[in-house]
Formats: structure tokens, sequence, C-alpha cells
């Protein structure tokens, strides 16, 4: 049944009040309006819903019953217009992002804290994943955005830079005690013991991509798929990792590691939010991104 959610809105006000003259005032129209209004929604359904003796105004049984839903369904539209000022002060809702567990911890970690602290209604869901696998989830649109290690030259409407990150090669001085304190060339590494991240990682692949430049092919030993566990490793003294270097600086400045420096020095390495142009944002979305933008 087509009808115009206007006479819904007239009856409600009519009935509330019970009063055609009262409901026009609230309404900012004419008595008449109202009057033609009910008139028209009694025509459609079939049904009279006000009794009229003189300047009283009275439900039918129908108009009663009718009442009851045309109240309720009111009540949801205020509710739902509260719940979207809710989530447009950010005093609700929930954001969705997706990162590797070391951009989580050595990047994202303190904008968190400080969203969470801002805003500790809105709900976080916190996805760790590859760089490559958020790029997949994003495109399903299981998360709002996703932070990852961009991949050489990587523009678009949808990528933002948002910082410059620096890898090292780490080892420890009692296994290789040799490489401390002079700079090898990057073919020397071929020949070392070397501990890197699994090939889906993008900044596996964009080291892979700088070696293969320069003619240089890695044999790791080990592949993991945490900066962490290769650090560990590292400092047990399986070998020379590939790390980031803010995921050792612990065991850096501990002295547990040293960097392997090298006479062509690897690229620094970038961090993007990247989004999916097809879905649009939601409050508490654009809200953590534009903490972020404001870092």
């Amino acid at each position: 049944m087509d009808i115009n959610f206007e006479s819904y809105k007239v009856f409600y006000h009519a009935a509330r009040t019970l009063s055609f003259s009262a409901a026009a005032k609230k309404l900012f129209i004419t008595q008449s309006a109202v009057s033609q209004s009910i008139k028209n929604l009694e025509t459609k359904l079939g049904v009279q819903l006000f009794l009229r003796k003189g300047r009283e105004l009275k439900l039918t049984r129908e108009g009663e019953w009718f009442y009851g839903y045309v109240q309720q369904a009111v009540n949801l539209f205020r509710l739902a217009e509260a719940k979207l000022s809710e989530l447009k002060t950010l005093e609700a809702g929930e954001v969705r992002i997706g990162a590797s567990d070391t951009i989580c911890r050595y990047f994202l970690l303190p904008h968190l804290q400080k969203f969470n602290l801002l805003y500790p209604k809105v709900k976080i869901q916190f996805i760790n994943r590859t760089s490559s696998q958020i790029r997949e989830i994003l495109n399903r649109g299981l998360i709002d955005f996703g932070v990852v290690t961009l991949r050489p030259g990587e523009t678009g409407d949808n990528i933002q830079e948002l910082t410059i990150v620096e890898d090292v090669f780490v080892a420890s001085s009692h296994r290789f005690p040799s490489l401390q304190n002079r700079t090898i060339e990057l073919q020397e590494l071929a020949n070392l013991p070397i501990l890197l991240l699994e090939k889906v990682s993008t900044s596996r692949q964009n080291l892979d991509g700088f070696l293969a430049e320069h003619g240089v092919k890695l044999a790791p030993e080990i592949e993991l798929e945490s900066m962490e566990l290769l650090v560990e490793f590292a400092k047990i003294g399986f070998g020379v990792a590939h790390v980031l270097k803010e995921s050792a600086k612990e065991s850096l400045d501990a002295r547990e590691l040293f960097i392997v420096q090298t006479k062509t020095k690897l690229p620094p390495r970038k961090l993007g939010l990247i989004t999916n142009p097809e879905l649009p944002l939601s409050q508490a979305a654009q809200g953590f991104l534009d903490l972020l933008a404001a870092k």
C-alpha cells in the first residue's frame, strides 16, 4: 500500500493531542491540511480513525490500535536519529583496522591508545595480518582501512603515506664477531646464514626486489612470520636477520645485537594507509584517520 509517510506523521500528532489544530501548529501547516490528510489516510486504509463530535475528537478502536504501531515507529525513528547523533560525535560506533603485528606494535599502538582515551565508547576491531593479506581483506570490505608496507613507487587516491621506517641486518657479536666494525658488500650476505620474513610479506618482497637490482639473491636459512621472532633467533646466533630497526632497538642498546653495515644502504621502507574507494568510511573510522593525520 503506497501511503505517504507524511500522512503517518500528521496522524501521529493528531492522535497524540486529539486535536487537529494542535497537530497543525506542531507541523506548521493549516488545520484544513491536517483534516484533509487524515481523510485521505482513512480512505486509503479503508477504516475510520477518528470520531468527531463537535469540537471533541476521539480515536476509534481501529484508530487506537493503529496509533499504537505508529507510535512505535516514531519512537524507532527517534532512536535511529539519536544513534546517528552518537555516531557523529563518536559516542558509539566501530572502527575496523588491519595491520601487521610489527606495524601495530611500533607505529599504531600509541595512536590506538590515544583514540581509546578520547572515544572509549567506540569499539576497535583490530585484524592482524601481513600487508598482502590486509589488502585482500580490505577489498572484501572486512576492514575500514589498513596500515601496510607500501610497494616501491606505489601511489593512488586511496593511498596515504604515513611515515618512513628503516630496515637493517642485525647479528650477535658472539656468533659473528668478524662482521663487527667493518662494512661489507651486499654480495657477502649470500654467504651468511640469513633470517628473513616469509615471502608473502611485502617487506620481504621489497627486500628481494632491491637485492635483485644489485645482482644478489639470498637463500634464507630460516623464514619466519614475525619480526620479534627474527630478533630472538638472531640473538641466540641462528643467523643474520633482516628486521625493522625499531624492533631490535632494545637488543641493540643492550649490545646483544649489532647492525651489519653494508656499503650499499638498504632503501627506506614506507608505511602507508590504504582505503577501499568503493566503501564509505564510518564516522569512527574517519575519526581515527583524523587522529593519524594530526600526529
